[in-house]
């Protein structure tokens, strides 16, 4: 377990999976960060890498090849290398192998950075390299889950999530684990919304973002304490707390990639919202949990 402390925030992330295991201010001694309960939900802020969501069937094919790949990718379970590490930042390194490559035929980098940047602030910045002789396709994402409520002042339905910029987002709904992007609904973000466990029946709540930067937060209606995900180019941007069991948590999900469209044909190269990278290229991706 790797510690980052600037004195006002200690933050610990895990060599497996490079995730994000606490987020704790020691003056408040408020734990930001869901604990990985798993009566409700085993994890705490997993990497989605090298896919977002879900293929059919767990299935894919790339040049007329057949691949398996379970939910979201193998990245939330992989061993992460330490490159740098400093007080206040840390870099996780993962590279593609033999296992990875009976799942994923691309030869790749991932590197994952924390770095408190500012006194309540933890940036976190992706960097995706392909080795590959041929054009790499990928996804990735962030899916980190906030406590909820963070005080004994409220309760799941005393808090509220709200978005700026305030207005209307289309929404893309979810048939059981697949995207249908081709009926979207509106999700209105002109004002606050009041978390309701409902709100989830669902699944996630997908924002189609068209990468406009947006900064979304969550906060008791009777604390002053809160959460705030600025997402700067992310496409879509997941809010999630699984239904029907009543989790006293949600995740904020910043996506550059989402889960099969329900008329998937299956082939990686026709995958809604690809990343494509070509031999030698590299590209970051980011976002910053803000917390007072």
């Amino acid at each position: 377990m790797i510690t980052l402390d600037n004195g006002n925030l200690t933050v610990k992330i895990d060599e497996q999976g490079a995730q994000l295991r606490n987020i704790f201010c020691p003056e408040t001694q408020i734990e930001y960060l869901w604990q990985a309960d798993p009566k409700f939900w085993g994890r705490t802020s997993p990497i989605l890498f090298p896919i977002v969501g879900r293929l059919k069937d767990n299935k894919y094919t790339y040049q007329n090849e057949s691949f398996e790949m379970e939910q979201h990718g193998f990245a939330r379970d992989a061993n992460f290398t330490v490159v740098d590490h400093k007080d206040t930042y840390v870099i996780f390194e993962l590279k593609s192998n033999a296992e990875t490559l009976a799942m994923y035929p691309f030869e790749f980098e991932l590197r994952v950075a924390y770095e408190l940047t500012d006194d309540n602030q933890v940036t976190v910045n992706f960097v995706v390299s392909n080795h590959s002789e041929f054009e790499m396709l990928y996804s990735i994402g962030a899916h980190p889950g906030f406590n909820v409520p963070l005080t004994a002042d409220d309760t799941f339905e005393t808090t509220n999530v709200s978005v700026e910029p305030n207005c209307k987002f289309a929404q893309i709904p979810l048939v059981g684990p697949y995207n249908d992007a081709k009926n979207p609904k509106t999700l209105d973000f002109t004002q606050h919304l009041n978390l309701d466990h409902e709100l989830f029946k669902q699944d996630a709540l997908i924002l189609d973002l068209q990468k406009q930067p947006v900064q979304i937060k969550l906060q008791g209606t009777n604390s002053e304490h809160g959460v705030n995900v600025n997402v700067d180019q992310a496409p879509y941007t997941g809010i999630w707390s699984p239904y029907p069991v009543e989790s006293p948590f949600v995740c904020i999900e910043p996506w550059w990639g989402i889960a099969d469209s329900i008329d998937t044909n299956q082939r990686i190269e026709d995958k809604m919202a690809m990343n494509k990278l070509l031999p030698s290229a590299s590209e970051e991706h980011g976002y910053s949990i803000s917390v007072f």
